[in-house]
């Protein structure tokens, strides 16, 4: 017998979402979830923008399309039933070129594909509606919002320990083994069993599945993404949040201006190359982590079809200018004066060795485990059906093997 029907590895909201979804399918079961971190959310679920996205971006039939829909209907509803403070705020796309505004055709169709309310805006509205905003055309997203994940973290895990689970924070896990009847976790205070692992280990998901035996044929590129947040005086600046038009031969969105549900106004994140996957002050470096990123053959494959945007990113991350005027594109009246700090996030980006970034989510099986490898943009939106997604696995293979 196992000390466990399942164990979860990982305290982000994917983490917490997993745990949550297989106790409300199987409230018998017992779980224990392990997370490294003092406390919960610590890595990319609390730092990000807090966003509701509505999933117009993706590629129909994509799982992050899917999920994306549906998780940002499921995180309202969530929100709602437990008194968790969000808002639909709604997101302008705007265009500041004629290339761009044609671009914006190709999503309205998308929108279209995927189900999703979408309205073109004129130049004249986008002045009316956004003030601060210069651009020739947008195209509104009214589902989108704004939300603490953290809170939704939070919630989770008060849940999951409400229907029996176990929680527990500052449990770093040092190995892992699976056997035919069980997989054993260990840890500084001892060796847990469990009949089945679930692992969402974020920035550091390939080095788990290491650790339990497995070959990923993908690494972990972090990339930081530097934020700055408007003072005071400019937490009306916009309504809106205001995206660029996303160029498809880049692999990030680019800065954009973002209303938080506490009343502050976020302007990022740039996409620079992280020398530390949990380092986030600027100039981190962990030894470890960048001499596994230089010996990677991925890193310099993405490196050299990135020369110039790589360059630019730094510039920005670098230089307060060149920063402000990625974002006077679309916001011609701020100054440097406007840019106040504001904690960077850090993305944990799966690369295969030929260079290719991982856009979609991508797990690592095996009869006992579940790995997730790459749980991109929008995870944070998408958790709960993620989680949804992973615990029906789990519970079906684990039924196979109890019969």
């Amino acid at each position: 017998m196992s000390d466990y029907t399942y164990c979860v590895i990982g305290g982000g909201i994917v983490g917490l979402a997993t745990a949550y979804q297989l106790l409300s399918r199987e409230p018998e079961a017992s779980l224990l979830l392990l997370e490294a971190e003092d406390t919960l959310a610590t890595h990319q679920t609390g730092h990000n923008s807090g966003v509701i996205h509505s999933g117009i971006y993706y590629e129909p039939g994509s799982l992050k399309a899917r999920f994306s829909k549906a998780g940002a209907q499921q995180t309202k509803e969530f929100c709602r039933e437990h008194g968790i403070a969000f808002e639909e705020c709604g997101k302008l796309l705007v265009a500041t070129n004629d290339l761009e505004a044609s671009r914006l055709e190709a999503l309205e169709k998308r929108a279209a594909v995927h189900g999703l309310e979408a309205h073109r805006v004129s130049q004249a509205e986008l002045r009316e509606r956004e003030p601060n905003i210069a651009g020739v055309a947008a195209l509104l997203i009214p589902s989108t919002g704004i939300v603490d994940y953290t809170r939704v973290a939070s919630t989770l895990a008060e849940l999951i320990t409400a229907a029996g689970g176990q929680v527990r924070t500052g449990s770093r896990v040092l190995g892992i083994t699976e056997t035919p009847e069980t997989v054993e976790v260990r840890t500084a205070e001892g060796t847990t069993t469990c009949d089945q692992l679930v692992v969402c280990a974020g920035l550091q998901a390939d080095r788990m599945a290491e650790l339990a035996g497995l070959r990923p044929d993908v690494q972990i590129v972090p990339f930081r993404g530097e934020y700055f947040q408007l003072p005071a005086e400019k937490a009306d600046y916009v309504r809106h949040l205001i995206y660029p038009v996303p160029d498809p031969q880049l692999p990030f969105l680019g800065v954009h201006l973002s209303p938080t549900i506490d009343g502050a106004i976020t302007v990022g994140p740039s996409a620079v190359l992280g020398l530390a996957r949990e380092g986030y002050p600027k100039f981190s470096v962990d030894l470890r982590d960048t001499a596994r990123m230089l010996a990677f053959p991925g890193l310099w494959h993405v490196a050299r079809a990135n020369v110039a945007t790589g360059a630019r990113e730094i510039l920005n991350s670098l230089f307060k200018a060149s920063y402000l005027r990625e974002c006077r594109k679309y916001a011609p009246a701020l100054t440097k004066a406007d840019l106040l700090p504001y904690e960077a996030g850090i993305r944990a980006q799966a690369v295969r060795k030929d260079g290719t970034l991982i856009h979609d989510f991508l797990l690592s099986e095996t009869s006992r485990m579940v790995h997730v490898l790459n749980a991109p943009s929008p995870a944070a939106t998408a958790a709960l059906p993620i989680g949804e997604h992973l615990a029906e696995r789990v519970r079906e293979r684990a039924a196979q093997q109890r019969a």
